[in-house]
């Protein structure tokens, strides 16, 4: 049997972590949820990576986010 990892954040980037949110959630309601200028002032997918990559403490709200909303995704692609 194949050890498979229980990391649900495994094998997916943070760009689709991040175009997921936003797809379920909007930039707006993202602001409401996560309070980071990324997400509140002129929002888009590629200034939220540029910040997410390099501000540790936003990026796991982030990734905490997108692992509680996963049952909400089911049957979104």
């Amino acid at each position: 049997m194949e050890n498979q990892s229980k990391d649900p954040l495994h094998g997916i980037r943070l760009k689709a972590v991040v175009e997921k949110l936003v797809d379920h959630y909007g930039f707006d309601t993202l602001a409401e949820l996560i309070p980071v200028k990324c997400f509140t002032s002129n929002p888009s997918v590629k200034s939220s990576l540029t910040f997410l990559r390099k501000t540790d403490w936003a990026r796991k709200k982030v990734e905490d986010l997108y692992v509680k909303s996963i049952p909400k995704f089911k049957g979104i692609n």
